[in-house]
């Protein structure tokens, strides 16, 4: 495969000016900045909900061994709550991505791609 066959142009049809033109638009950078201003939040609130498990076992295990249902503690609902959270955010992802998918869109539209 040539150079030219590898680039982006190459593959929707369109020239590299084209595309260089909406990677300088203020709404394609708008864009960027919105996705990054909710993947980030949400990377980092998974990764201390995830953490946080290790955290609490690890040095407060009186606190998480308190019972709640029976033989079911803390530890156990914890760890639990984070399936019910991935689940949240993975849907909260997807409805998020599908509108910069729209925004994507718009903007190709605008430059007739």
């Amino acid at each position: 495969m040539s150079e030219k066959e590898s680039t982006p142009s190459a593959d929707k049809g369109g020239n590299a000016e084209v595309w260089e033109n909406i990677v300088e638009r203020p709404e394609f950078e708008a864009l960027l900045a919105a996705k990054r201003r909710f993947i980030v939040p949400c990377c980092v609130f998974f990764l201390v909900y995830y953490f946080a498990l290790l955290y609490f076992v690890g040095w407060h295990l009186d606190l998480m061994k308190k019972p709640v249902l029976g033989k079911i503690n803390i530890a156990y609902l914890f760890a639990l709550s984070q399936f019910f959270m991935a689940w949240g955010m993975a849907w909260l992802y997807m409805r998020k991505a599908a509108a910069f998918d729209r925004a994507a869109a718009e903007l190709l539209a605008k430059e007739n791609l």
